[in-house]
């Protein structure tokens, strides 16, 4: 199969969204599409122009752009109270530096090699954006849970954050090079094994598939079950009644927000001056647009009681955040709602790939649909004063794994972590790509798993540099740090 062929799956998609002249889209769904094993050997072919080999590179030249220059580039649109926040959260590991830093990794993948095949990439995939969450169905799935980034790019780009993520993961915690190529390597080792069975699954088996519950117990020793287990029975018991239990107080028997400056502010005016009532209002009839008739019905049995900024993540730090309390049948029935600024990927200006639309909250809620498999009821965007957002529950049965600066007992456990991970991320791709291509460039042997642990070792000193930098930064004075101890 050629190159031509190739991209013909991939635009198909796209052109359903376009407009048609008569019967080119009926013959756009009846022409043949070449098979897995075509495609698997398309995939294949490919390594002759790009070795997996070439994978082991990481030389981002000496003309690099200043990391620090990236980041101050993107607080140019965020809250400049709250910047000092964000660098304070960056500073406190490499760790937390790779999690506040996804636009400066986006511009070092750009230079990196690609076979060519796109996904709808999650853009700031590392370790802690995985985590378990309650489906519709009331059933716990584990999956990517971060989606701020999300937009079609190279498969390569979020496998190769992810083993990054892993490799600075594993230093935190004490461990040593030995520790971080085993977890690297079972990652992608993984991640080959799962998108070659999905390679061969068809399109609604792919669509259908999740990761539970069960899947993820009976795929851990025993001694991580366990730990395990005690995440999943938190995330079960977690839910809307327990964030009204932590977040807020009673006060002439309404809940309320409970500030926690400058975390949690109740707000009189958004960041553009627009009084808060006006401005719930308008995005309101903004974000309901983008529900399905049943959701709205459903949403039109609460009521609004409370409304609070909340600084949330590492990397998010200065976009706008907001928090609503809604009421259902009493002060038993809350419902919280988050409303997320959503800025352009930091993908995008690399990716060479347009949207048929422009509205960055569609964005995130399209990719999340679409790789997710169980995304939240009440998920949908809207915009108000140009500023475009997202809405999604607050909390909803959500748990996942920390890591523990020191934690050098955790480090077997984390490993196996490492390869559910790798299994979830093959899922997403498979849902928004095409597994056979990937799979077949991939193959069964452990040339790729050796190659990106290359990487992501030398991806994990670039980041302790750079985290050294952003302290040099504040030891000078270019930037101002808030330690906010979370």
């Amino acid at each position: 199969m050629n190159e031509a062929a190739i991209a013909s799956i991939e635009t198909m998609a796209d052109r359903m969204d376009t407009d048609q002249a008569d019967g080119a889209l009926l013959a756009g769904f009846t022409k043949r599409q070449p098979s897995v094993e075509e495609r698997m050997a398309a995939g294949k072919a490919l390594r002759k122009t790009v070795p997996r080999q070439a994978h082991r590179t990481f030389d981002p030249g000496r003309d690099r752009t200043d990391p620090i220059e990236i980041l101050e580039r993107q607080n140019a649109t965020r809250a400049a109270k709250l910047v000092p926040v964000r660098y304070g959260r960056m500073l406190a590991s490499p760790f937390a530096f790779l999690r506040g830093s996804a636009a400066v990794m986006a511009s070092d993948l750009a230079h990196t090699p690609v076979s060519g095949f796109y996904v709808y990439a999650c853009g700031d995939m590392h370790v802690s954006n995985f985590g378990v969450f309650g489906s519709a169905e009331r059933e716990l799935v584990f999956a990517i849970n971060d989606f701020d980034e999300v937009f079609p790019a190279p498969w390569e780009w979020d496998l190769k954050r992810l083993v990054a993520s892993a490799a600075v993961a594993i230093r935190f915690m004490g461990g040593d090079r030995a520790d971080s190529d085993e977890a690297v390597m079972g990652m992608v080792r993984s991640y080959r094994k799962r998108i070659a069975r999905y390679a061969g699954m068809g399109h609604l088996e792919v669509w259908y598939d999740r990761i539970d519950e069960r899947t993820v117990l009976d795929s851990l020793s025993p001694r991580v079950r366990r730990g395990a287990q005690r995440i999943v029975d938190k995330a079960r018991a977690k839910g809307h009644q327990r964030v009204l239990e932590k977040m807020t107080e009673q006060i002439q028997g309404e809940h309320r927000i409970v500030e926690d400056h400058p975390v949690i502010v109740r707000e009189t005016h958004t960041a553009d001056g627009v009084p808060i009532g006006e401005a719930l209002d308008g995005l309101l009839r903004s974000y309901i647009g983008s529900l399905s008739f049943d959701r709205r019905r459903l949403l039109a049995r609460y009521r609004i009681v409370d409304v609070a900024r909340k600084v949330v993540g590492v990397g998010s730090v200065g976009t706008g955040c907001w928090v609503v309390l809604l009421m259902g049948n009493d002060n038993d029935d809350p419902l919280f709602l988050q409303v997320k600024e959503a800025q352009s990927s930091v993908l995008e200006p690399y990716a060479r790939f347009t949207l048929p639309f422009d509205n960055h909250g569609r964005r995130v809620v399209v990719g999340q649909r679409l790789i997710q498999g169980s995304p939240d009821i009440f998920l949908g965007w809207g915009e108000l004063e140009h500023r475009q957002f997202y809405v999604r529950q607050l909390a909803d049965m959500k748990g996942g794994v920390e890591m523990v600066e020191g934690d050098r007992d955790g480090i077997d456990g984390f490993k196996e972590y490492c390869r559910l991970c790798g299994w979830a991320l093959a899922l997403a791709h498979a849902k928004s790509g095409d597994p056979a291509l990937i799979a077949g460039y991939c193959g069964h042997s452990d040339v790729l798993d050796e190659a990106l642990a290359v990487f992501a070792n030398a991806y994990a000193d670039r980041t302790e540099r750079d985290h050294a930098a952003l302290e040099k930064a504040r030891g000078s004075g270019r930037i101002e740090a808030i330690d906010d101890k979370r």
